[in-house]
């Protein structure tokens, strides 16, 4: 059976360390299901008429996401085939709860996760954590990540192999 789930990202390497302890604990649970895992980020698109008629998603991730991103989740992704059906990144440009509600049921998002230790701020992006608290039909899980401040692969690929 596959699942949809929603985990709340900055983009950063460090909020990675969301999606492998998700999947760890899923691992060593045997769990039989896979999951479509959408890796979301507030994203403000402003007032300005022009931005708004000419940005897509791909601008906005040029701008939000760095090349390790991908390199990192593909790492992950391919640690875990046995979980994961297919990872999504996107993001959340509404600014109302109800807003995010509708895009919980269209998305058909099952279980949301996410960790107020990763705070998504600069570059146009928000913190979603508070419309996944309020959202009263989606079941959602705070994960507590430790990243020792002192970590020489910190920002680097390699940081996505520390165990946390």
């Amino acid at each position: 059976m596959t699942r949809k789930i929603l985990i709340a990202t900055d983009y950063s390497l460090e909020s990675l360390n969301i999606l492998k302890k998700i999947l760890k604990e899923k691992d060593t649970n045997e769990d039989p299901n896979q999951y479509d895992i959408m890796l979301v980020s507030g994203y403000d698109m402003g007032d300005s008429i022009r931005d708004l008629l000419f940005t897509t998603k791909s601008t906005v991730f040029n701008k939000i996401k760095p090349q390790e991103f991908n390199e990192a989740f593909g790492i992950i992704k391919n640690k875990y085939p046995h979980l994961i059906n297919k990872i999504l990144c996107d993001v959340f440009t509404g600014s109302f709860q109800r807003a995010f509600n509708n895009y919980v049921k269209a998305e058909n998002i099952e279980e949301a996760y996410y960790s107020p230790s990763i705070k998504s701020k600069g570059k146009g992006k928000f913190d979603l954590i508070p419309y996944i608290k309020n959202c009263k039909d989606l079941p959602s899980y705070e994960v507590k990540v430790e990243i020792p401040e002192k970590l020489p692969e910190r920002g680097r690929l390699a940081e996505i192999f520390v165990e946390v």
